[in-house]
């Protein structure tokens, strides 16, 4: 059998593709050839992004979507698919920050937009998506959670507990699906520099990386993106159920 290495001509959905590891990821994608459809809370960014990758000839299309929105779930993967023909790859990343200390008084508040951004709508993105990933002859999907689903930060219990979530929810759907032929696996990012780690000063983000990666400094959310594209390619029919961090060896140290 000869197992391909593109995903040229492929329909991936990502969520959070405004900015940061979407952005990354949708640009990578579209330079490989697939179709992009792009989705994001932030209305006039995602634009801008999708915009820019047509203004380049590559295929992308956007849409807002808070995916808190169980209703605009469904409508946006349905949208997508009739706008490309299919869908070939979820890729669920939104995420949204905010640290709070178990006996603080908004404790409840961020504990649950915490869940129902980075847990509860990957399985209603899933969900919306089976119909279309069943007719495909690649179906992939790619869950994106965080080195701190393996090991907490004090305060940010919220953010620990969904991302673990996550993983958890790759595994079971991974057995699920896996004689489906619909691979579904994980990514923790570690330290990335993004919109969520720009507000760190500079000095600080020094000191961890070289104090807690091997690598000494942080990642680029291009680096994420391409593990991304990895377990997206048709050839990666075998690889289902897995966690894998990209965190420049972060998890690998003791201290």
């Amino acid at each position: 059998m000869n197992l391909s290495r593109s995903v040229a001509g492929s329909t991936v959905l990502i969520t959070g593709a405004a900015s940061g590891m979407g952005r990354a990821t949708a640009e990578v994608f579209a330079a490989e050839g697939a179709h992009v459809a792009l989705t994001d809370i932030a209305a006039e960014s995602v634009r801008e992004v999708a915009d820019d990758l047509v203004h380049r000839g590559l295929s992308a299309e956007a849409w807002t979507l808070d995916v808190a929105d169980a209703a605009a779930i469904q409508q946006v993967v349905d949208a997508a698919a009739a706008r490309f023909g299919g869908l070939d790859i979820v890729i669920n990343n939104a995420g949204v920050g905010g640290f709070a200390a178990i006996d603080a008084a908004n404790y409840e508040a961020v504990w649950d937009r915490s869940v129902a951004v980075m847990l509860t709508s990957h399985q209603r993105i899933i969900r919306a998506a089976l119909p279309w990933l069943r007719k495909s002859a690649a179906p992939r999907i790619v869950n994106i959670a965080s080195t701190e689903a393996l090991g907490a930060t004090a305060r940010d219990s919220t953010y620990a507990a969904a991302k673990a979530g996550v993983t958890g929810l790759t595994r079971a759907l991974a057995v699920e699906l896996g004689r489906e032929g619909i691979t579904v696996n994980c990514i923790c990012p570690g330290p990335i520099l993004t919109g969520m780690t720009e507000a760190i000063p500079e000095a600080d983000r020094a000191n961890f990386a070289k104090r807690r990666t091997a690598m000494g400094r942080y990642g680029r959310p291009d680096e994420v993106a391409h593990i991304t594209l990895s377990l997206c390619l048709p050839a990666a029919s075998y690889i289902t159920g897995v966690t894998i961090p990209v965190d420049g060896g972060l998890m690998a140290r003791n201290a």
